[in-house]
């Protein structure tokens, strides 16, 4: 499916309306912790075809990483039917992001 990336424009469409689960990745690009899970991020999206992997650069949507209560990157959240049903921060391997999927 690929890695959709989400500003406040497409945010409602993609995440809030989307009729799969979705994993939020909220990053920035000079932070390393964000760094190292971009392959993690890339393999998901490649084989979890059931989740749609978004990715929200914090200094670019600072709006949305307030609402969320974003304090710390890496975080991911989970989202399903609109809601947030799962969260996680700092690097994590990708047997704990599947994790917060189930």
């Amino acid at each position: 499916m690929g890695i959709v990336i989400i500003n406040k424009d497409n945010f409602k469409e993609e995440v809030l309306d989307a009729t799969t689960t979705v994993l939020v990745d909220f990053y920035a690009t000079w932070c390393g912790p964000c760094q190292m899970m971009h392959p993690v991020m890339d393999k998901l999206a490649a084989e979890r075809e059931d989740v749609k992997i978004c990715k929200i650069d914090v200094d670019q949507q600072r709006d949305l990483a307030m609402q969320y209560k974003v304090m710390s990157i890496p975080t991911f959240l989970v989202f399903k039917n609109g809601e947030v049903v799962n969260r996680a921060m700092g690097a994590q391997p990708q047997e704990a992001i599947e994790e917060l999927l189930k």
